[in-house]
């Protein structure tokens, strides 16, 4: 049972996950975590994890034990500070793998036939002017999958079924029946299609640099469904405009809800507004796990799904 205003929930939920919340729990709502917090004994807190959780409002809270974010990525929380004070972290990883992987697929295909063009192509009743132009096909092609993790493994196992070659990078070799290469320069430069579906970190802060572009090549795409934190955006900008790669379908960038203006006036690339989960039952699935934390933290239970940190 989670006490009635013991749960600080901060920042916006969409309604489909609103409605779960409210269903099960009673918080007390912050939706600007700037904002001066209202009255309330809080010992944990409720967040997405496209909502940054400042140091300044934790520090206004002493008695916060614990953090529940809905998302499998974490990098909207201080972790070193929650270390630090002793502060417990969940996330919600593997709920959303089905609906991230059917996106990356679907921006997969969109991208190399050209569907939303496509669409726009018979829309206009240009097709009555000549014919639509000639796409690329998968089959045959190396596909490169930078972070094979649950999302990973996942969207390879999706993958198989096209009669593609795949290989991919990470920290470490896993026991997988596909190539691995130790950098992520080396995989560019076998991929046709690369993926990128690894976590933020410092690691992996601007991997995807002007070098690693130009080792994929003028033949190859590049799809990001990870953080946009992993692009250095400059470098993929100039190597889009000046065709170095042949196209880029991006699900998520640096500057969120405000991309670079320079992707919206090229015709090689492919963006949607952060969807990767954003399915109503996967957002479902998501504010579910987020509370069994929560209930686990105030029965005195092991976190189900804790951020190791």
């Amino acid at each position: 049972m989670i006490p009635v205003n013991s749960v600080l929930q901060v920042g916006q939920f969409p309604e489909v996950m609103q409605a779960v919340i409210d269903q099960r729990i009673t918080p007390v709502r912050l939706l600007d975590p700037n904002s001066p917090i209202p009255a309330g004994s809080f010992t944990s807190i409720l967040i997405r994890s496209n909502t940054k959780l400042p140091v300044a409002l934790l520090e206004q809270l002493p008695q916060v034990r614990m953090v529940a974010t809905c998302g499998v990525g974490y990098d909207n929380l201080p972790l070193a500070y929650l270390k630090t004070h002793a502060i417990a972290a969940s996330n919600t990883p593997g709920v959303l793998n089905d609906a991230v992987c059917e996106l990356a697929i679907g921006m997969l295909f969109g991208l190399l036939r050209r569907i939303p063009q496509a669409h726009t192509f018979v829309q206009s009743a240009a097709w009555k002017n000549g014919l639509f132009t000639v796409t690329t096909t998968l089959a045959g092609k190396r596909v490169g999958i930078a972070g094979m993790g649950r999302i990973g493994q996942d969207l390879a196992k999706r993958l198989e079924p096209f009669k593609v070659k795949l290989a991919y990078t990470g920290p470490t070799q896993k026991d997988l029946p596909y190539d691995f290469y130790p950098d992520i320069t080396a995989l560019a430069q076998v991929s046709d299609v690369l993926f990128l579906t690894c976590p933020a970190s410092p690691e992996t802060d601007k991997m995807i640099n002007a070098i690693v572009l130009d080792a994929l090549g003028p033949q190859g795409y590049l799809i990001n469904i990870a953080r946009g934190s992993v692009v250095d955006e400059a470098a993929l900008l100039v190597a889009l405009q000046q065709k170095r790669i042949a196209g880029a379908a991006l699900d998520v960038f640096e500057n969120e809800p405000n991309p670079n203006g320079g992707f919206l006036n090229i015709d090689n690339v492919l963006l949607t507004p952060h969807i990767g989960s954003a399915t109503s039952e996967t957002r479902q699935l998501m504010t579910n796990l987020a509370i069994n934390n929560l209930e686990a933290f105030y029965n005195q239970q092991p976190l189900l799904t804790e951020v190791q940190n």
